[in-house]
């Protein structure tokens, strides 16, 4: 595993820990799709009560290319709703669906800040 997979896969791994601390139950890690021509990737899909949340985590050793809540942009936001639509497609929900950022950057202390955006699409 490379570096940078290395390091998605802890803050993936730091992210479902502290859902599951807010009460979130995982439903899946790294769902991957690659159907109707589009071919992507879920970070987490949870239940957080009712509501499915689909969560892109987000990663950062530094601020040099902007903090990991700042690299989820429009275009993004845009392709995880399309995402979305495929996994509901495949894992039918009744009820709210919810779009959650969790960004984890790392501090001067080398301790991980953890932020978690609800409802980011």
């Amino acid at each position: 595993m490379h570096d940078r997979q290395q390091l998605g896969a802890h803050g993936e791994a730091l992210a479902a820990d502290h859902l599951r601390a807010a009460g979130h139950e995982i439903l899946h890690r790294n769902w991957r799709t690659s159907v109707e021509g589009v071919r992507g990737e879920l970070d987490l899909v949870t239940r957080d009560r009712d509501t499915l949340v689909v969560v892109e985590v987000k990663t950062r050793r530094s601020t040099l290319a902007g903090t990991a809540s700042e690299a989820v942009g429009w275009q993004k936001r845009r392709r995880l709703r399309r995402l979305t639509g495929l996994y509901l497609a495949e894992h039918p929900h009744r009820g709210p669906v919810r779009g959650d950022v969790v960004a984890l950057d790392l501090a001067d202390d080398g301790r991980w800040a953890i932020t978690h955006h609800r409802g980011v699409w």
